[in-house]
């Protein structure tokens, strides 16, 4: 049972956590300080210590909170899908996270412009903010496997795979999926995850202005050409309005 004195702590913990993100959205990830922070709650910065043990403590806890929000977000898209529809699901859970991206800018750039492991974040056997990453990951992971068991698709054989990337797929297979598949589906995941995720931050940061004014058309292209990939049906999205 939770004490009052634990209600407390837990309300500050996320007014921290929403001043931050606050301060995030509209000054910039440098400008989440725990000075600011505490300017903006009427606090001292030592007093935050009680709460968080240092600056990078906090930001992880900040990574963690938002990576929660894309989850939840990205499964109300999936589950807005009939169940058997796993080309529904892949369509709808893709384009909900470019609109996430593009709704939440600073956000993504915290998430996916400095990688978890980094000098952002302290090494920690079992980091918030790596733990909500995971299962950001799996949201995807998990469609990938519920397709490959369903419907399965061509993937290349061991002897195809580069062994130097073999290795690593084993490595990633293993320590951290932690799962019974094929190293060619590990292979296929990655490679469509790259392709996803890539297309978004390089449209995100506008790294694709120089030449498209628009890159839905681009991004439904590279959708269509994942799908066809994996034996999925593709559909464009529906028109607004």
């Amino acid at each position: 049972m939770t004490t009052r004195r634990d209600r407390l702590r837990a309300a500050t913990v996320k007014e921290i956590s929403e001043t931050a993100r606050r301060i995030l959205v509209e000054e910039g990830a440098d400008a989440v300080t725990l000075r600011a922070i505490a300017r903006a709650m009427g606090m001292t910065a030592p007093a935050l210590y009680r709460y968080f043990g240092s600056h990078g403590e906090l930001l992880r806890h900040l990574v963690g909170d938002i990576f929660t929000e894309l989850t939840e977000d990205l499964r109300d898209a999936m589950h807005g899908v009939e169940g058997g529809d796993l080309s529904g699901k892949f369509l709808a859970v893709s384009r909900r996270f470019r609109l996430w991206a593009f709704a939440h800018p600073r956000e993504y750039a915290l998430l996916f412009g400095t990688p978890v492991r980094g000098t952002l974040y302290e090494e920690e056997d079992s980091d918030f903010a790596e733990e909500c990453a995971r299962k950001f990951g799996w949201t995807f992971m998990a469609l990938f496997m519920e397709l490959w068991r369903k419907r399965p698709f061509p993937v290349p054989s061991d002897d195809e795979i580069d062994p130097a990337l073999y290795a690593q797929l084993v490595r990633y297979r293993e320590e951290d999926l932690r799962v019974e598949l094929p190293i060619g589906v590990i292979q296929q995941f990655l490679s469509c995850w790259i392709r996803l995720q890539g297309s978004v931050s390089l449209e995100v940061f506008g790294h694709l202005d120089f030449a498209l004014d628009d890159a839905a058309p681009m991004f439904e292209l590279m959708l269509s050409e994942i799908a066809g990939v994996l034996g999925l049906t593709y559909t464009p999205p529906k028109a607004e309005g």
